[in-house]
């Protein structure tokens, strides 16, 4: 019998399961995926090659009536360390009021004050020391070894459309353009099984299983005592000690919590599920980042287009394994860029994400051809959808409907984002590059109505669902503060299903971070020091 069963080995559940094993507790590990074996995994630009594998949930969402009734699809990662594992490993944590609306919002002891000391505690970055960054932490955080000159002449085409340089988004101000850092340590990539579980697996006190679907979580009375999982065609149970935590994503997470009988007793009833506790906000409040892309082909060979060619493959290959140099060492999403598009000068509302290639996600023919590709994203989406149970079948998809662009506020600012995106695309700094005519969305599109209707037509998500297990005191909260489920005992939910609302940036470094500070909470240790930076 384990102390603490963690059921998902994602980045969430690795920083955690790391922390407590080490800290002398038996935790066992129920992960769905398998062991990160795959040797693309651990390669930077391994993960474009990772995408269409098995090592992703595919997950088709509900078709969507602002983005013209297409039901585009939703990976996540399915596989030891979870998203940290085939993600692009940018490391951003986000804005210092992202933070303090959760505190604001019921999430006491969450402000950006209270979490950043445990950010700095789980880094150790190889150029930054400093009150935002920590050294000697568990997650390797560096920058780029290969940048490519396309990337290079966004950073500074994006200078000249107004936007300035920082040099650290995670720093006094994420306002900028830059490089971005990545989860990576001497040229590998440093997920949170990486980073956090193989050193824990030493203690003696860490099991890992992989290939277990938790299918339900087992109570006595209002007490969670463990979890029945399949595994090899087979049912099988497990009992925890101390607790048992769901560290599923923002996906599962829900769709486990429902199939135990916790959830909205409409719901539940629907699929004929016996209502253990009634928790109406189980699978609501479900926020994702939506991007579109802007693109300019280029004139000749530049950026990463045809580097995965037979031969080139072969030259990149052997310039990685010898030198740890070349295209190999590239996260392909080597820049970012985070604005307010309108006020320049306020906190940022937008993120664009540059791509040295053309990236047309969902195509049915894909664009054989060099190219720069702006995507930018609105930060903090007001549109929020739900996950829904299909069946009361553990094997069957959850219904996804994050209802994008259903606040009209959230296409207002997309416009303008995709607009600034097709400015810098336009800047000199990329005319020795690209081709003066815009391909993506081509300049016969101006007025607002057919931007609008270009954004229905190519928006994707940026793979960053949260909030469906939502942190707060009130009614509809799912977890109180300290990560508990409501009205239940020995019941936690670790993962980014507890953020009351989207972080401005990407989310694998914000889940890590939920893990560290859970660690401390589940063990009752005082937090840690809010910081002053």
């Amino acid at each position: 019998m384990a102390d603490y069963i963690i059921a998902g080995g994602g980045s969430a559940g690795s920083a955690l399961a790391g922390r407590l094993a080490e800290a002398g507790a038996k935790v066992l590990v129920l992960e769905s995926g398998p062991r990160d074996r795959h040797p693309l995994i651990h390669i930077p630009a391994g993960f474009v090659k990772l995408l269409d594998s098995n090592l992703l949930y595919h997950y088709a969402t509900e078709r969507q009536p602002a983005l013209n009734g297409r039901a585009p699809v939703m990976p996540q990662g399915h596989v030891l360390g979870g998203g940290g594992s085939v993600n692009a490993a940018i490391y951003i944590r986000g804005q210092r009021s992202d933070y303090d609306g959760w505190a604001q919002s019921g999430a006491a002891g969450w402000s950006y004050r209270d979490v950043l000391p445990y950010f700095r505690r789980a880094e150790d970055n190889d150029r930054l020391a400093d009150d935002y960054h920590g050294n000697g932490g568990p997650l390797g955080v560096s920058d780029l070894r290969q940048i490519t000159d396309l990337t290079r002449a966004f950073v500074r085409a994006a200078q000249e459309a107004g936007i300035p340089y920082t040099p650290d988004f995670n720093g006094a101000r994420q306002r900028g353009v830059g490089f971005n850092q990545t989860t990576t340590r001497n040229g590998r990539r440093c997920s949170a099984a990486v980073g956090y579980l193989r050193p824990a697996m030493k203690t003696g006190n860490l099991e890992v299983r992989t290939g277990c679907l938790v299918t339900r979580i087992l109570f006595e009375g209002d007490r969670a005592v463990g979890v029945e999982y399949a595994r090899g065609g087979r049912l099988e149970q497990v009992r925890a000690a101390e607790e048992v935590i769901l560290s599923a994503g923002a996906v599962q997470t829900p769709k486990l919590l429902m199939l135990s009988g916790v959830g909205p007793e409409a719901e539940l009833a629907r699929h004929g599920i016996a209502v253990k506790h009634r928790l109406e906000g189980v699978g609501q409040n479900l926020q994702d980042h939506l991007e579109f892309p802007a693109v300019r082909f280029c004139t000749g060979q530049h950026g990463y287009h045809g580097e995965d060619s037979f031969f080139r493959a072969i030259k990149n290959g052997l310039q990685y394994l010898l030198f740890k140099s070349g295209p190999v060492m590239s996260n392909v999403t080597e820049a970012c860029a985070f604005m307010n598009v309108d006020d320049m000068e306020a906190e940022p509302n937008i993120q664009m994400h540059f791509v040295p290639i053309v990236f047309m996600e969902g195509d049915e023919q894909p664009v054989k051809r060099a190219g720069a590709t702006v995507n930018p994203c609105v930060l903090r989406p007001e549109s929020r959808g739900e996950i829904r149970l299909r069946s009361a079948d553990p094997a069957e998809n959850p219904v996804i409907d994050p209802r994008y662009l259903s606040a009209p506020e959230d296409m207002r600012l997309s416009v303008k984002a995709l607009n600034l995106a097709r400015r810098i695309l336009s800047q000199p700094a990329f005319a020795p590059f690209v081709e003066p005519q815009e391909a993506f969305p081509g300049a016969g599109l101006q007025d607002e109505a057919a931007l609008q209707a270009y954004i229905r037509a190519r928006g994707k998500t940026v793979y960053h669902p949260v909030g469906t297990c939502r942190m707060g005191t009130d009614d509809r909260a799912v977890v109180d503060p300290d990560l508990r489920v409501r009205g239940l005992r020995n019941l936690r939910v670790v993962d980014n299903s507890i953020m009351p609302a989207l972080i401005s940036g990407n989310t694998n470094a914000p889940a890590i971070m939920i893990g560290e500070k859970a660690s401390d909470i589940i063990r009752g240790l005082p937090p840690l020091p809010p910081s002053n930076a």
